[in-house]
């Protein structure tokens, strides 16, 4: 089940407001999961995180839980930080980008 408190808010407040009511920063596993992230996404026309963050090594990226990732649906060029945007964003299309994580993204949790 996905859900959002509808705010914007910075990748380490969204990440507490989901673990508060029991769940995590939605971390698409396969195309189901993100193209149903997806429909929070469009509905509220703003882009979303997405619990994948950067890895150990540059360029890399993991759940938060630290396995690697199995699933990513990264627009054309993407990612392009070289681990300075160690952050995962959710465009309206569901294509992902990575990203400050200073920047204020729709709350989208998993329970």
């Amino acid at each position: 089940m996905m859900a959002t408190n509808g705010k914007e808010e910075d990748f380490a407040t969204s990440n507490s407001s989901c673990n508060l009511i029991g769940g995590r920063i939605v971390s698409p596993m396969n195309e189901a999961e993100n193209s149903a992230a997806l429909e929070i996404v469009k509905k509220y026309n703003r882009y979303a995180y997405v619990g994948v963050i950067g890895g150990p090594v540059p360029g890399t990226f993991n759940y938060l839980n630290g396995a690697p990732v199995v699933f990513t649906n990264w627009r054309k060029g993407e990612p392009s930080g070289k681990g300075t945007e160690g952050c995962t964003e959710m465009y309206t299309d569901g294509q992902w980008n990575d990203k400050a994580c200073n920047q204020k993204r729709l709350t989208v949790c998993e329970m």
